[in-house]
């Protein structure tokens, strides 16, 4: 059974780099087919998708966060990676990470990771 764990700082300050790892267990990263995507809800807000890498390294960005964002994958340790760069009070959010199945489906996600941003 394949499962997803963030890891993340909890707390940053604004301007710094906010960086957020997802280990996955139970399958390989590297799977023909795979999406591995990192999605982020903000206190009071809905779901916002931000990046996804493929199981070949293909990558893809939200247009409006994508000169911040860097998403990148270490298939030794599967894990995928998100750096979010110059980060504000509005980065605040609950961090997921998801498994895209195919079609922009999640179908496995990780329980979530809180981050703040303050001074």
């Amino acid at each position: 059974q394949v499962q997803l764990q963030e890891t993340g700082p909890g707390l940053v300050k604004p301007s710094q780099t906010l960086s957020l790892t997802c280990t996955v267990s139970g399958g390989s990263i590297t799977t023909s087919s795979y999406g591995w995507t990192w999605v982020r809800q903000p206190p009071g807000k809905g779901l916002e998708w931000m990046a996804q890498i493929a199981y070949n390294g293909w990558t893809d960005y939200s247009p409006s966060l994508k000169s911040r964002t860097d998403i990148s994958m270490d298939t030794s340790k599967n894990q995928f990676t998100l750096r979010l760069s110059s980060v504000t009070p509005e980065d605040t959010a609950i961090y997921f990470c998801a498994r895209d199945s195919g079609n922009w489906f999640l179908d496995i996600w990780g329980q979530g990771t809180q981050v703040t941003v303050s001074s």
